[in-house]
């Protein structure tokens, strides 16, 4: 194995292993709702003018599956949607008090989720992250050029 192949496998370890450790801890706390539902409501939660169009901007979603999701959370009780009395056109999205409970609990996640890994963190120095930040910004230039080479839109074409 080269050392590009080894660096993607390190990298790809990485993600799954967070990602395990992440899902392990939310799964008691968050049990009921998928990783999608979570990611609206947090991002609802920090965007009081979030509509269909920011979210699927945001999630790299259509339109459709982003309207999809939000009637599932209206249906679960965890937003409601709301127009601005100047835009009667535009559908905007706030949490409700249920909503909003599964936010702060997903953002307490995250805050532990910081504090179990800031000591690793506390070792590496600012020249060590300038590298990480300028591998990733560049190989996802790549994987932009790459994609964009396809004439594929990502938000529409679910892998």
């Amino acid at each position: 194995m080269n050392k590009e192949e080894q660096a993607m496998m390190g990298l790809w370890d990485i993600f799954k292993k967070k990602m395990w450790l992440d899902s392990y801890k939310m799964k008691d706390s968050l049990m009921g709702y998928n990783p999608s539902e979570i990611h609206c409501i947090a991002y609802i939660g920090d965007d009081e003018a979030s509509n269909v169009t920011k979210l699927a901007e945001s999630f790299n979603m259509t339109r459709g599956a982003i309207s999809k999701l939000t009637k599932k959370l209206v249906k679960k009780g965890l937003i409601e949607s709301y127009q601005k009395p100047d835009n009667k056109k535009e559908v905007y999205f706030r949490l409700t008090e249920q909503g909003k409970m599964i936010c702060n609990i997903h953002k307490e996640m995250h805050r532990e989720f910081e504090n179990r890994d800031q000591p690793f963190f506390e070792q590496i120095t600012e020249e060590q992250i300038d590298v990480i930040l300028g591998f990733a910004e560049k190989y996802n230039m790549h994987l932009d050029a790459e994609i964009k080479k396809l004439g594929v839109d990502m938000k529409s074409d679910n892998l």
